[in-house]
């Protein structure tokens, strides 16, 4: 995690904006959209270490890994169970993948009920295994970190 955190502050400009320019979510744009990165944490739901890595990620130019170009191979959207509003979250990408393996357990993954609109219903679901883990907010995995650095490399 050091060596990570190193990483991005030599890639990586930080800026603190006043807590009163907090626009009450969580989300970052994609990538660098101008001169500056814009990302909202809000201080209720958002300031979690696997929240915040996940929006930094976003800035740092990756997409959810549900929307990759190969995830037909990988997990089943349940389109029948997603909230209209939230379609943007899981349509398919043109991504890059940077030649690393799909990431069950990427920090960008979303869990298999995210924005159901029934309970107990699935949004994603894993296969060919089903009993897959996935979603998870505890922090980088280890193919996050290899994207990071095949990304933006060491930066030095």
């Amino acid at each position: 995690m050091e060596a990570l955190r190193s990483m991005l502050f030599q890639c990586v400009e930080m800026l603190q904006m006043a807590p009163s320019l907090l626009l009450g979510e969580c989300f970052s744009s994609l990538g660098r959209t101008g001169g500056r990165q814009e990302l909202s944490l809000k201080r209720d739901g958002c300031v979690y270490h696997g929240i915040i890595q996940h929006e930094l990620n976003h800035a740092l130019g990756f997409y959810h890994e549900q929307t990759r170009s190969d995830r037909d191979q990988y997990v089943t959207i349940n389109w029948e169970y997603i909230d209209p509003t939230t379609y943007h979250n899981f349509q398919k990408q043109i991504t890059n993948n940077l030649d690393t393996p799909y990431d069950y357990s990427s920090v960008m993954h979303y869990g298999r009920y995210a924005f159901t609109t029934q309970y107990g219903k699935e949004t994603i679901t894993p296969i060919p295994d089903s009993r897959v883990e996935i979603g998870q907010r505890m922090g980088l995995s280890r193919t996050d970190i290899q994207r990071i650095n095949k990304l933006y490399g060491y930066c030095e």
